[in-house]
């Protein structure tokens, strides 16, 4: 996928054709067509058959699709089915554990499709850096809901702190773009999902899994520069400019490099 990675991801379930359209709508970056934990089970084959016209009708919009786990017997005719398909820009692997389970989804794929493994039990974190070094894995996903309950964690703030950080240390090593947050449970209090974006923003996560498309909005503003660190950026660097190579300071802070390059961070808006 070329230029920036999308700060969005917003599921919608694979069975609900009706909701394809109004999700592409709804102003994510990227829509993941699901066929996991969104589809009962005896669903399960009409899903994918849905997903499958859905992908063949629309290749313009390259919807990403999240699989079965590869611990179901759905996980191979899945990815049979879809990784050959050009409408798939690629596929989201649940409960990632193994380089082998990349390799699978990879087996028939076109040259243009990536994965997004979802690191959501402790197998997959004890093996972050196989999944980071699988080809074709452009950022890995923390699914923090299962990962909780897999480990018996209970609470999605600091008692994730150390898998967070891990997360994008591994991914920063392995020269993958910065990896993707998982759901916040609340739909109505935006204010409470934008504290859940802004919070993985600043252990350097570069996006978020959203549930539903009143999520999106705050997403968005928590991975954007506010006014105010834009106008700091600019003044960062115009004094660093009129400095010819002289030692500057900036609101009383002296500026060093790494100061200089968050500056040029802002002002492209990454």
């Amino acid at each position: 996928m070329s230029g920036p990675l999308p700060r969005s991801y917003l599921f919608v379930p694979g069975n609900r054709p009706e909701r394809f359209d109004k999700a592409y709508a709804a102003g994510a970056d990227a829509v993941i067509l699901d066929l996991e934990d969104a589809v009962q089970p005896g669903d399960k084959l009409a899903a994918r058959a849905v997903v499958l016209a859905e992908v063949a009708a629309h290749a313009e919009r390259a919807a990403w699709v999240r699989v079965n786990g590869s611990d179901t017997s759905w996980f191979r005719d899945d990815v049979a089915a879809l990784v050959g398909q050009p409408g798939v820009a690629g596929i989201v692997l649940p409960k990632a554990e193994t380089r082998e389970q990349v390799d699978t989804v990879l087996a028939h794929a076109h040259p243009a499709l990536n994965v997004l493994p979802i690191v959501e039990t402790a197998r997959g974190f004890a093996n972050l850096a196989e999944l980071c070094a699988a080809p074709r894995v452009q950022r890995i996903v923390f699914g923090t809901l299962d990962f909780q309950v897999d480990l018996g964690i209970d609470g999605d703030g600091e008692e994730l702190h150390l898998f967070r950080s891990q997360i994008v240390l591994a991914s920063r090593l392995a020269g993958l773009g910065a990896p993707v947050d998982g759901v916040s449970t609340t739909i109505t209090d935006t204010d409470a999902v934008e504290a859940d974006a802004r919070r993985g923003r600043r252990f350097g996560f570069g996006g978020k899994l959203c549930i539903h498309p009143k999520q999106i909005d705050a997403v968005h503003r928590a991975y954007a520069w506010s006014d105010a660190e834009t106008e700091w950026a600019r003044r960062v660097l115009a004094a660093v400019d009129a400095s010819q190579g002289a030692a500057v300071a900036v609101d009383g802070k002296m500026v060093d490099m790494p100061v200089i390059l968050k500056a040029r961070r802002i002002l492209e808006g990454r």
